[in-house]
């Protein structure tokens, strides 16, 4: 795989020294109480930027990156993907570009991917010979499950479930937050076929005592140890319970992918996709809390409450994330769009989940904030599956503008402008915006 130079983009001198980023990218020095770009000559040293005169500058909120100008990240070829922005490449890491996400059921070959080993050899080759689940620990039965015989004693089930990752939108954290930097694209939505965890638990004959899962794979540490486990996570027995948490073996009509965890993997949707363990050999059930490699520390953690950038969190004081939160993504228009001569109409369109929840409503504004309208939202296909909106803006003159969208949940959250932060950058949930241009 080949690998493009990256140059210093505009978010790094931002975070480095704003002013002076002020004065390098838009030739002006930063006024008294507001970064220099919002007024004057900074302002139309902007819009020059931009292509266009900003109509709604003056809702912009002071120290507003344009979209337009936001960073691409390194870029490599991937057998079997198309058009993923690769973040790492031991292991491999993908994301998929928003635009690149408009199908309403995410095909394989657009799907993120988030690996923490070295794939199985039997995901490479496709061939599930010798493959078996192991289910023990609190359970009357433990079982040691092939691939065949979970396709006939059990009833199949096939559910559009979406999977995001937990640090999706990392790369937005400042300060930074170590790890892959995700953007918006470790997510999707696709139609799983399998079997319910919750069947294959009961044939094992689950104990009282049960109250965790946790799961082991295939996959090889990346030092190269076979001994030595690359991730172990695990969820309540609730969730494992949980009639659309399924034991998968196809996606999208087809054996599962090599990189999605051929032969069998774990979907559990609406929880960080850790949880869905890959290449999955074994499902252990405990008595207490799992605590594989990356269940414990600051791992999939976050403060209990409310912090201020950068704050040093004592891990008492963190806890596990179960459900993520309610989210959107625009998927057309493409940011950096330029609309057509004697044309200022545009059809927005986009997806919204929300963790546990259900999204009830997508709001659009095309002027930084000052008004908003409600986006055409479907419901979900079923449970866990993301919803598709879209929305029809007229611009009410020519310019450069940038369109937002804010999710709301059945219980009344609702996306942010701002991060909450904490300091290994997951849960970001801010809205999403695009920039567009109208000509005439």
């Amino acid at each position: 795989m080949s690998k493009l130079p990256k140059e210093r983009g505009i978010r790094e001198l931002y975070e480095d020294d704003p002013e002076r980023a002020d004065d390098l990218v838009f030739g002006r020095k930063a006024d008294e109480g507001r970064r220099g770009f919002l007024k004057g000559a900074g302002l139309a040293t902007m819009g020059a930027v931009l292509g266009a005169a900003i109509p709604f500058s003056r809702n912009m909120p002071s120290g507003l990156i344009p979209s337009a100008l936001a960073d691409t990240d390194d870029k490599f070829m991937i057998e079997g993907k198309d058009g993923l922005t690769v973040l790492n490449d031991r292991p491999i890491n993908a994301e998929t570009p928003p635009h690149l996400l408009d199908d309403a059921v995410t095909p394989n070959h657009r799907f993120f991917i988030r690996n923490n080993g070295i794939m199985p050899e039997m995901a490479v080759r496709q061939d599930a010979t010798g493959w078996s689940l192991q289910i023990d620990g609190e359970v009357a039965n433990p079982l040691h499950l092939t691939l065949g015989d979970l396709k006939n004693q059990f009833e199949s089930v096939e559910l559009n479930l979406h999977i995001e990752c937990g640090g999706n939108g990392r790369a937005a954290f400042n300060p930074p937050a170590k790890g892959n930097q995700w953007s918006l694209g470790a997510v999707g939505s696709a139609n799983w076929k399998g079997v319910r965890m919750r069947d294959v638990l009961k044939a094992a004959g689950i104990k009282q005592s049960a109250v965790y899962t946790g799961y082991y794979g295939h996959d090889t540490h990346l030092s190269g140890d076979p001994d030595k486990v690359v991730i172990s996570r695990g969820a309540p027995i609730w969730k494992m319970m949980d009639p659309h948490t399924i034991l998968a073996y196809e996606m999208n009509g087809e054996p599962l992918p090599k990189w999605h965890g051929f032969p069998v993997r774990i979907v559990a949707p609406g929880w960080p996709g850790s949880v869905s363990g890959k290449w999955v050999k074994r499902i252990w059930v405990r008595d207490q809390v799992h605590d594989g490699p990356k269940m414990t520390g600051t791992a999939y953690r976050v403060p209990r409450f409310t912090v201020a950038p950068g704050t040093d969190v004592d891990k008492t004081d963190l806890h596990i994330i179960q459900a993520m939160p309610v989210k959107s993504i625009i998927t057309s228009p493409k940011t950096g769009t330029g609309l057509p001569a004697d044309n200022r109409a545009l059809e927005v369109r986009g997806h919204a989940w929300a963790g546990d929840g259900v999204v009830k409503r997508v709001d659009i504004t095309y002027d930084f904030g000052a008004s908003w309208m409600h986006a055409d939202l479907d419901a979900p296909v079923n449970r866990y599956a993301w919803q598709n909106f879209r929305a029809r803006i007229q611009f009410p003159r020519k310019g450069y503008y940038e369109i937002w969208a804010r999710a709301v949940d059945d219980q009344g959250n609702m996306q942010p402008f701002a991060i909450n932060w904490n300091g290994k950058g997951y849960l970001n949930n801010t809205m999403h915006r695009v920039a567009v241009t109208v000509p005439t």
